[in-house]
């Protein structure tokens, strides 16, 4: 089977062609060694073959400066453990924005490999009163060229076509060097050629990389990640070439960059016209005069943002009840029709109630998904990140930053993977290290969950703006704690935010659907190992030791689950927490969403609330004076605590990965500190008031 790469810059619509070639035979995970995502992909051609499609991460360069550049480099040089190198590479390229994507072109082109260019986004040039000459372009990039529309499957047959058939492809090089530099170059070439034994097909790829180099000790490692180890006649050799380069003046590190730049925009004067010199805005422009201004632009982002917490709300009721009233039947059935033990128990109270009590949550994290997904592919996302920038510099950071903390809000995962693409150590650590502040879709049910016991009959947008303050004091915390890493333990600048704006496009409605497809497979299968193994865990603590004299709250107690809630209540009653919550606080320390499954073990095992709704045992729940357990001020206190604390297992191997164990150890540490003592202040605060 054939490998075929998608490569491209960000913003090209590589994903979009990547779902419309591949369909729904994809599967997702990790390089072997680090936290960069893998997309591998099974295409089918007109002719029933098949070919296997990799989507490398999106870049500009094949200049290394972060770990998703170096995974697109590497795969592309076969250097990348159990993946294929490629037999022919698909540059996707924005048509719209024809001279800065060709500059990825003209490195992979280097590389010697068959290429085929899908100009994808055909259908924007008109908006842009301008036009692009297909087939001149392909005589002077001496490469097919396939005009297409990925959004709506236009041309992505005749992309297959020219897969399965093939394509002649020879190369020339067309950016040329200063004389002086050229000479060094062949120098290079011949050097890496003896000493490689002339087997090595990317020595000119390799060769024109090792130019823009500052010292020898660069070039070293440089040639060390592309898999090239210098004898050390040669390195002495390299040493001489580097010396002479120096001589040539400062300019020799951006001749490569100068040389292809000048060769692109001799080919984008030939093949673009200008249809009319109208001087009218677009609408792209249009719209960001109101979404990008100071103040306009801040309404525009509170307001998208509650119009998603209002559909959580007010869309998710009806399907959450279904899947309600499917487990409480489960549960009766089971009930009925097994004997009463163990098992029977374990399958109602431990199993059912526990996965039941998370899987409810999963048409909330659906619509969660898509709204991200939604303004991800508007283009939107980009606006939200230069709005912010002017807050986050204030605190430190830059835009940049914004990026993976708002993919925080799905998961802390994917956000604490994204920090890769930041420059700065510093930055990207502290960027980490504040991440799993942002309210994430396991915290969901918490809220939901509390905000429906702390005003039971509040309307949808009350709701809303209850679930939108919590967020907001989740991105207060985290740029504050931002702040105060910046200026103690993590000291820096903060470098210059440079990011495109794409244009607003019309959302891929498949490709958000395979985004909220997977993302919720990965909450179902979540729920149907982790909180499932957990649920049956928790269930043996709080059923053993089992005394049969004992039943309901007194059983539940003298359980090994309740003398853990028992010994930690001292410390936590402070808070105005109970030992049952103590034990909901242990079991979530696993992942945050647990806390609801295990409340619901913990409130079906008591025979105070036999089968009863768990809001309605929430509101039941009582002290042993008889006050209520669950006031409105713990409700909010719950709230605040989960809001800031690390509770996720998964977050901090993530970040132990990523940044080390000593960092790891210390987000877990101040995260857990700092949700106790805001937490505390709360309630402490809130009784001094009267509430």
């Amino acid at each position: 089977m054939k490998t075929i790469a998608l490569a491209g810059n960000p913003n090209s619509g590589k994903t979009t062609l990547f779902n419309a070639l591949t369909r729904l035979r994809q599967k997702t995970g990790n390089y072997p060694g680090v936290t960069v995502e893998k997309k591998v992909g099974i295409c089918q051609l007109p002719g029933g073959g098949l070919t296997e499609v990799i989507d490398i991460p999106g870049t500009y360069s094949l200049s290394v400066r972060s770990p998703d550049e170096k995974i697109a480099r590497d795969v592309l040089l076969g250097l990348v453990p159990g993946t294929a190198r490629p037999d022919v590479v698909v540059c996707v390229v924005d048509a719209g924005n024809l001279e800065r994507n060709l500059y990825l072109v003209s490195q992979i082109q280097d590389l010697g490999m068959p290429v085929i260019i899908a100009l994808n986004m055909m259908d924007e040039l008109p908006a842009k009163n301008v036009s692009l000459d297909v087939t001149l372009l392909s005589t002077l990039l001496q490469v097919p060229v396939v005009p297409m529309v990925a959004l709506r499957e236009e041309g992505v047959g005749a992309l297959k076509s020219l897969l399965q058939d093939g394509f002649a492809y020879q190369y020339k090089r067309q950016w040329i060097l200063p004389a002086a530099i050229e000479e060094q170059l062949n120098e290079l070439i011949r050097l890496l050629k003896h000493e490689t034994g002339h087997h090595d097909e990317f020595i000119f790829f390799k060769a024109v990389t090792l130019i823009s180099q500052a010292t020898l000790e660069a070039n070293e490692a440089l040639l060390r990640e592309m898999g090239i180890v210098l004898s050390p006649a040669s390195l002495e050799e390299l040493k001489k070439t580097q010396e002479r380069l120096g001589l040539l003046g400062p300019h020799v590190r951006s001749a490569v960059i100068e040389a292809r730049y000048h060769w692109i925009k001799s080919v984008c004067v030939q093949t673009v016209k200008r249809l009319s010199d109208s001087g009218g805005q677009d609408l792209t422009q249009r719209i960001d005069r109101v979404v990008t201004h100071k103040a306009w632009g801040w309404l525009v982002f509170v307001g998208l943002m509650a119009l998603m917490f209002y559909t959580i709300f007010a869309i998710a009721t009806v399907p959450m009840d279904w899947i309600n009233a499917a487990f409480e039947w489960a549960g009766r059935w089971v009930s009925g029709h097994m004997p009463q033990g163990f098992l029977r128990d374990l399958i109602v109270h431990g199993i059912l109630a526990g996965v039941g009590g998370v899987i409810i949550f999963l048409p909330q994290i659906l619509i969660l998904f898509f709204f991200i997904g939604l303004l991800q592919d508007t283009g939107y996302m980009a606006r939200a990140a230069f709005l912010m920038d002017r807050l986050m510099n204030k605190v430190g950071l830059h835009g940049k930053s914004f990026i993976p903390l708002l993919s925080s809000f799905a998961c802390a995962i994917p956000g604490i993977m994204a920090t890769r693409t930041i420059e700065s150590p510093k930055d990207r650590l502290v960027t980490m290290l504040v991440a799993p502040l942002m309210s994430c879709s396991a915290r969901l049910p918490v809220y939901t969950l509390m905000i429906g016991v702390l005003i039971p009959a509040a309307n949808v947008w009350t709701k809303a703006l209850i679930m939108l303050s919590m967020y907001f004091l989740g991105i207060a915390g985290a740029f504050t704690m931002a702040l105060i890493f910046k200026k103690t333990i993590l000291k820096g600048r903060a470098p210059v935010f440079i990011m495109e704006l794409p244009p607003y496009r019309f959302p891929s409605w498949k490709t958000i659907l395979i985004q909220m497809l997977e993302r919720s497979a990965l909450f179902v299968k979540r729920a149907g190992t982790i909180i499932l193994a957990l649920s049956i865990v928790l269930w043996a603590l709080m059923t053993f030791p089992y005394d049969p004299h004992k039943g309901g709250t007194e059983a539940l107690k003298s359980s090994y689950a309740g003398q853990m809630g028992t010994a930690l209540e001292p410390a936590i009653k402070p808070l105005g927490f109970d030992w049952r919550i103590g034990i909901g606080l242990i079991g979530s320390f696993a992942a945050r969403e647990v806390f609801v499954s295990t409340m619901n073990i913990v409130f079906n095992l008591s025979q105070d609330t036999p089968a009863e709704n768990l809001r309605a045992a929430f509101a039941r729940a009582s002290w042993p004076d008889g006050k209520p357990l669950f006031t409105p001020l713990v409700c909010l206190v719950l709230m605040v605590f989960y809001v800031f604390a690390l509770q996720c297992l998964s977050t901090v191997g993530i970040m132990w990965r990523e940044a080390g164990g000593a960092w790891a150890a210390f987000a877990l540490f101040y995260l857990t500190g700092l949700a106790y003592v805001i937490a505390l202040l709360v309630y402490q605060a809130g009784r001094l008031l009267g509430f």
